[in-house]
Formats: C-alpha cells, structure tokens, sequence
C-alpha cells in the first residue's frame, strides 16, 4: 500500500529552525502536487505550502519569507525548511499527495501521513 511517512518534527525554542521530510513508499506511478499542512489544538488543517510537480510553490501568508518547501521528484520526497520559528508554529504537520499508483495510472487519489509534531516553546 501506499504510505507516506513524515519526520523531523520536534521541541524547538523560538528563532530556531527545523527541516521536515515526507517520504512517500509503494508502487507509485506518479505523483502530482504536494503539500504541507498544519493542525493545532482546537483549529482545523491549514494549508501551509504547497508544490506542484513542476516545481511552483504558494505559501500561507503567515510563513512567507520563512519557509521553503521542496521536493525531489526521483526520490519521491518532499521537505519543508521552517527558520525563525515562532510560537504560533506549533501544531501537527502533516504531508499530502496527489498521486496515482501502477494498479490505476489514469486515476490520482490523495494520500495523507501520520503526522509530525512541531512545538516551539521558550
């Protein structure tokens, strides 16, 4: 089955900076847009950065400027470099993909990780 994994999360003071990976494993044919999103406590999921294959970003304003998403597209990964952290950082990050597996390469479905949590505390 088709799993995607995220990690790198972890307890960070505040103007650090972390780097999250998402490796995605199966039999994948082909993976269309990426995308990293955030849920804290009492809020619902938030895009944070988006990448399409082609290699075009968006970001939500509150992190422009501080984040950089990225993806290797033979490796089937994908990363979100998050400098100057700040409190309001903190939630689960989650890794999203758009992609189709060899069983049904005309049809793309997403998929999503088990999460990594980010806390920044002083």
């Amino acid at each position: 089955q088709v799993r995607l994994v995220e990690s790198g999360g972890g307890l960070v003071q505040p103007g650090d900076s972390l780097r999250l990976s998402c490796a995605a494993s199966g039999i994948i044919f082909w993976i269309n847009d990426m995308g990293w999103y955030r849920q804290a406590p009492g809020k619902g999921r938030e895009l944070v950065a988006g990448i399409s294959r082609g290699g075009t970003t968006n970001y939500v304003d509150s992190v422009k400027g501080r984040f950089t998403i990225s993806r290797d597209n033979a490796k089937n990964t994908m990363y979100l470099q998050m400098n100057n952290l700040k409190p309001e950082d903190t939630a689960i990050y989650y890794c999203n993909a758009n992609l189709a597996t060899v069983r049904d390469v005309g049809r793309s479905s997403d998929y999503w990780g088990q999460g990594t949590q980010v806390t920044v505390s002083s």
